[in-house]
């Protein structure tokens, strides 16, 4: 749940204690619920203590007030909102030499969808996330939950217009790549000699007929037992990681 445009509230055992790992500088606060026993928190705790973030004891009642009827297991955390890069800034601090990888999500809907994009582009090393302002699930404690805390480790870049930022990103030496079921490249072929933006198209239709006019090349998943089409963030972790591999 947004809390203002300054902070997010995240809950969960496991997303709680991967901030405090890896961004503790960013939570302000934790509440406990009540009858949550000290020993199956007491990592929370020991890493509250060593930030010195504060911790709150409260009823199961505060947490409902604070995220809403979620499983929440007993923990919230009070955190800054995810700061977003600006594109211009972000795009002149790109060594082009090293032919980065970027995902441009193109008004995808589900915050689950979203976070495991986020959760993958991490670990496979993608060099940033570009999202639209508008039509776009927001990163929230959602997003973050799904992500499992790893929301925020790679730059996320939101841009006013995604078609825009896809002509200035070919400008620079991007090469656009669209993820279709119908592609006329299979992924297996990809070329990883230059920067690369893989666009992931929403859930329901798809990239958008504009967006898939400026893409430099189209590539697919190759299917079989006639399965049609996988979810946004399965077709975008097989694709990370084959950027990846092909990097190697």
């Amino acid at each position: 749940m947004q809390n203002s445009d300054n902070n997010i509230y995240i809950y969960g055992r496991n997303p709680v204690k991967e901030a405090l790992e890896n961004e503790p500088e960013r939570i302000e606060k934790i509440f406990v619920r009540q009858s949550v026993k000290d020993r199956d928190v007491q990592t929370i705790f020991d890493l509250s203590s060593n930030n010195r973030i504060p911790v709150s004891h409260v009823p199961g009642s505060k947490l409902y007030e604070l995220v809403g009827s979620v499983n929440d297991q007993g923990i919230v955390a009070l955190m800054s909102a995810i700061e977003y890069h600006e594109f211009g800034p972000w795009l002149d601090s790109l060594d082009l030499s090293t032919y980065p990888g970027i995902l441009l999500l193109d008004e995808l809907e589900d915050p689950h969808n979203v976070g495991a994009i986020l959760r993958t582009a991490a670990a496979a090393g993608i060099d940033a996330v570009l999202v639209p302002k508008h039509r776009q699930a927001p990163i929230n404690a959602t997003v973050f939950k799904t992500s499992a805390g790893t929301a925020g480790r790679i730059p996320i870049v939101r841009v006013g217009n995604l078609n825009q930022s896809i002509l200035k990103l070919k400008d620079a030496g991007f090469w656009i790549g669209g993820l279709e079921q119908e592609g006329e490249t299979v992924l297996w072929d990809l070329e990883v000699d230059r920067p690369l933006a893989f666009v992931i198209g929403s859930e329901g239709s798809g990239i958008r007929e504009k967006t898939l006019e400026h893409c430099d090349y189209t590539f697919a998943i190759p299917m079989r037992n006639r399965v049609e089409s996988l979810n946004a963030s399965v077709s975008a972790a097989l694709m990370s990681y084959e950027w990846r591999r092909k990097k190697k």
